[in-house]
Order: C-alpha cells, then structure tokens, then sequence
C-alpha cells in the first residue's frame, strides 16, 4: 500500500522564507526537497531508521 502525501504548514519570518527560496533556486532544488531532507536526516538522527530500501518514506 502506497503512503499519501501528507501536508506539513509551517509559519517562519517573511525574510527568512524569501532567503530560503532564493538560495534554493540558486541551487536548483525546491525548498519542499529541502525540508523533506532536513526532516530525514533528523528522524535518523534520532533513531528512526530508514526504510528498508534506504529511504525514511519522504520522497
């Protein structure tokens, strides 16, 4: 069975939101793919491992 995608709202300062998309289009990368990873690493982190194929169930 397939996960649904799930939506994560989060209220941050209008500059730092504006800074963070900024930098991420000056990587080519989207802030969801940023925060998405951000959210991985902190789950192993603190010891909730990843799925079996390697991934935590974000992508």
């Amino acid at each position: 069975m397939e996960d649904k995608p799930a939506r994560l709202t989060v209220l941050i300062d209008a500059e730092k939101k504006k800074a963070f998309e900024a930098l991420c289009a000056s990587q080519d990368i989207t802030a969801s793919q940023v925060v998405r990873q951000l959210i991985r690493e902190y789950l192993v982190k603190h010891g909730i491992p990843p799925n079996a194929d390697g991934r935590t169930g974000f992508d």
